[in-house]
């Protein structure tokens, strides 16, 4: 990739991860509610005042508002903005590492997704439904399509990645109900069908890092003072271990490969 078509990449990328993000931001707050995510505009979270079109333009609207609502000055979390800044930044990251437009457009706001759904898993110990099941639809049928038009995603290995980590959880889960949730079983899924589909390696990498951190995760847990009852989210493991995945999974697997070679 030439410095010329990087710069394009992130003009690019960039604003779209931006307004991805701000999306996400309302999804955070609306969907664990239960609330519609476009029957009604954008709106304060505490007085319920609706955002001039100037207050909505992701991250630069906090910063010039202060991090208050314009209406009522009630402070306006600073989970808003660095949903924002992160979507943008994996959306740039995808562009620049990945050349193959298709992978490209697929894993992008499959990333960004992953932030929304470890906030909404931190924060209400539970993986909507209405945010997980699009995306398994609009992610196979896309996935479907590149495959047809020649695009470097294969839809058979993408239902095999779906099949083996999310069959994989549902057994976890029907075994051991108290310690995985089923949310985490579709968020397995979907995670199976989205890397499956560039390589069944990154499936691999995924599941064996959400593993780890997962573990990390219990054991500090535990250090600061949980008891073994506490629920501990399992979802944000498994998006870090996605991530993971997506931008080093397949240096991890070829090097693993070659151990056992």
């Amino acid at each position: 990739m030439t410095t010329s078509e990087a710069l394009v990449r992130l003009a690019i990328a960039l604003p779209l991860g931006l307004v991805f993000g701000g999306f996400l931001t309302v999804a955070i707050h609306r969907v664990p509610a239960g609330e519609s995510l476009v029957k009604s505009p954008s709106r304060c979270p505490s007085c319920g005042t609706p955002l001039r079109n100037a207050y909505i333009i992701p991250v630069v609207s906090w910063v010039a508002l202060r991090g208050r609502c314009h209406a009522c000055r009630a402070r306006i979390s600073a989970v808003y903005p660095l949903t924002e800044l992160a979507c943008g930044a994996l959306f740039v990251a995808v562009a620049l590492v990945y050349e193959d437009p298709w992978q490209a457009v697929l894993l992008a706001p499959f990333s960004g997704l992953l932030v929304a759904l470890s906030v909404i898993d931190i924060r209400h110990h539970r993986i909507p439904n209405v945010l997980v099941g699009p995306a398994v639809l609009v992610s196979a049928g896309f996935i479907v399509v590149a495959d047809l038009a020649g695009g470097h995603l294969d839809a058979l290995r993408g239902l095999l990645g779906f099949l083996a980590y999310g069959v994989g959880l549902l057994i976890v889960a029907l075994i051991a109900p108290k310690g995985m949730g089923m949310g985490d079983v579709k968020l397995a899924g979907l995670i199976g069908l989205v890397l499956g589909s560039i390589g069944l390696g990154l499936v691999g990498v995924a599941a064996g890092a959400g593993i780890l951190f997962g573990g990390v995760g219990a054991i500090v847990a535990l250090l600061l003072g949980a008891n073994r009852k506490s629920r501990v989210p399992y979802g944000p493991f498994m998006a870090a271990g996605a991530l993971l995945a997506v931008f080093v999974g397949s240096s991890i697997a070829d090097a693993y490969l070659s151990l056992l070679n």
